[in-house]
C-alpha cells in the first residue's frame, strides 16, 4: 500500500499527459491551452492547494519565458530578415554549389554541430531553421530531412560540450578533467550525429511537409539583390563569435572586474542576440537599400508570427513546473539510490527517467550526478566517461513538457504526432546511441 501511495506522483503526470493528448489531438484544442489544463489537472489530483498551483503556474511561466522569450523572438526576427533579404538563398545556393545536393547534409551537420557547440541550443535553432528550409526549397528535398540532420547536430552538441550549462555543471559536480570530456565527447559524438542526423532520416519515410509560413519565401532573389555569402553567413554566426570570444577571455582575467562583467553581459544569449539583430538590420536591410519602413515590416511579422510559439512555450514551462512541484524527480531519485547497476548505465537511467518526468535536461542531469557521484570511487569509473553517459540521458527522447519539444513542433508547423516521430525519435537515437559509444569507450580507458 505505502509503494502505491508513493507512486501516486508519476500516476498523476501521466494522467496530465493523456489529458492533454486528449485535449490536444482528438479536440483540437490549442497546445497553450492543453497544456494549462493539463497542469491544473495534475495539481489538482496531487492535492495541491489551488493557491500552490497558480504560484506554480507562474513560476514555471516566468522561468521559461524569462530565458527564452527574448531569444526567440531575437531568432525570429533575425530568420525572418534572412529570408527577406536573400541572405538565406545565398547560403543554401553556395552550400549546394560547393556540396552538392547528395552531400547537402554533411554540410548542414557541420554547422548544426558549430553552432550547437558555441550559443544555446534555442539560438542555434532558431539561427539555423531559416537556412535549412533554404537550403531545401533549393535542393527540392523535404525541409524536414535537413532539420533533423541539423536539430540532432545542434542538440548533441549543446548537450555533450562544454561551456553549455549542463555539461559545465557535469564536470564540476564529478570532478572531471574537461580536455578528456572534449576528446571522449568528439568519439562519441561523431557516431551519434551521423545515426541520428544522417542515417534515421532515410528511414523515417515521407517527410514532406508544407514550409512553415514564418519561413516561406514567394520571391527568387537575382545574383545582386542578394548580400554576400560572407556576409549572410557572419551575420547570424555573431551570436556564436561573441559568445565563444567572451567565455575564452573571461578565462584569463580576473573574475571580480568591471572587464569581467562587461563580458558577462554581452556574452549572454540575449544580449549577443539583440546586438545580431542590430547588425542584421543594417546588413540586411539598410545597406541593401531598403528603408527602416520596410525592414521594420518584416520585424513586426516575425514577431506576430511567433507570438504563438512564445505562449505555448511558456504553457509548456508550466506545465514541467506543476510536475516538479509534484516531488516525482525525488521519487525516481530515491527509487534508484541504493541499485547494484553499473554507475555508468544508472546515471544515463535516473537522467533518462528525470527528463521524461520533468523535461529539463540540466536539472536531470544534475540530479543524477549528485546519486551517482559517490560511486565513482568504488567502481573506478572514469569522470569524463560520467559525464559523457549522463549528457547523453539528458539528451533524450522528451515529451509535451518539454519547451524544445514545442519549439520544433510549433516553428515547423507539425501534429504532435510527427514531433513525436521526428524529434522524439532523433532524440532518442541520440541518447541511446551515446550511451553505447560511452559503454564501448569504458572498456578501453
Amino acid at each position: 500500500m505505502n509503494w502505491i501511495i508513493e507512486s501516486l506522483p508519476i500516476l498523476w503526470v501521466v494522467v496530465g499527459v493523456l489529458v492533454l493528448l486528449v485535449l490536444n489531438i482528438k479536440f483540437k484544442i490549442n497546445g497553450m491551452l492543453a497544456l494549462l489544463l493539463a497542469a491544473i489537472t495534475v495539481g489538482l489530483l496531487e492535492g495541491h492547494p489551488l493557491a500552490s498551483i497558480n504560484k506554480s503556474i507562474e513560476t514555471g511561466v516566468g522561468s521559461t519565458l524569462g530565458h527564452l522569450a527574448l531569444i526567440i523572438l531575437f531568432g525570429a526576427i533575425l530568420g525572418k530578415l534572412m529570408v527577406d533579404s536573400g541572405a538565406a538563398q545565398r547560403v543554401a545556393s553556395t552550400l549546394l554549389e560547393k556540396f552538392g545536393p547528395k552531400n547537402v547534409q554533411w554540410a548542414i551537420l557541420i554547422i548544426g554541430l558549430i553552432f550547437g557547440l558555441a550559443m544555446f541550443y534555442e539560438v542555434a535553432f532558431l539561427i539555423l531553421a531559416p537556412l535549412v528550409i533554404s537550403i531545401a526549397i533549393e535542393a527540392k528535398i523535404p525541409f524536414l530531412k535537413l532539420g533533423i540532420t541539423m536539430v540532432a547536430a545542434a542538440t548533441t552538441a549543446h548537450s555533450l560540450f562544454p561551456p553549455q550549462p549542463g555539461p559545465t555543471a557535469l564536470v564540476a559536480a564529478f570532478h572531471a578533467d574537461i580536455g578528456m570530456v572534449y576528446i571522449y565527447g568528439i568519439i562519441v559524438a561523431i557516431p551519434t550525429v551521423i545515426c541520428s542526423g544522417i542515417l534515421l532520416p532515410k528511414i523515417l519515410g515521407n517527410l514532406d511537409r508544407p514550409i512553415p509560413p514564418l519561413l516561406e519565401s514567394s520571391k527568387v532573389f537575382t545574383e545582386e539583390e542578394m548580400p554576400s555569402f560572407a556576409v549572410s553567413l557572419l551575420v547570424p554566426l555573431t551570436p556564436a563569435i561573441i559568445i565563444v570570444l567572451a567565455t575564452i577571455i573571461k578565462i584569463y582575467i580576473t573574475p571580480n572586474g568591471n572587464l569581467f562583467t562587461f563580458l558577462s553581459f554581452i556574452g549572454s544569449a540575449q544580449i549577443s542576440m539583440l546586438i545580431t539583430v542590430i547588425i542584421s538590420i543594417f546588413a540586411f536591410g539598410i545597406f541593401r537599400n531598403k528603408s527602416m519602413t520596410e525592414v521594420m515590416s518584416s520585424y513586426t511579422e516575425a514577431i506576430e508570427k511567433v507570438a504563438l510559439v512564445v505562449f505555448i512555450i511558456g504553457a509548456g514551462g508550466a506545465f514541467k513546473q506543476i510536475i516538479v512541484d509534484t516531488g516525482v524527480g525525488d521519487y525516481i531519485a530515491e527509487m534508484m539510490k541504493n541499485s547494484s547497476v553499473s554507475p555508468l548505465i544508472m546515471a544515463w537511467f535516473i537522467t533518462v527517467l528525470l527528463r521524461l518526468a520533468t523535461g529539463a535536461g540540466t536539472v536531470s542531469a544534475i540530479t543524477a550526478a549528485g546519486i551517482v557521484g559517490p560511486l565513482i570511487p568504488t567502481f573506478n569509473v572514469n569522470p569524463a566517461l560520467m559525464v559523457l553517459a549522463t549528457a547523453s540521458g539528458s539528451n533524450t527522447l522528451t515529451h509535451v513538457n518539454d519547451a524544445a519539444f514545442w519549439l520544433f513542433k510549433e516553428y515547423f508547423g507539425l501534429s504532435i504526432k510527427d514531433t513525436f516521430k521526428t524529434w522524439g525519435l532523433l532524440e532518442l537515437t541520440n541518447s541511446v546511441v551515446g550511451l553505447a559509444i560511452v559503454l564501448l569507450l569504458s572498456l578501453i580507458v
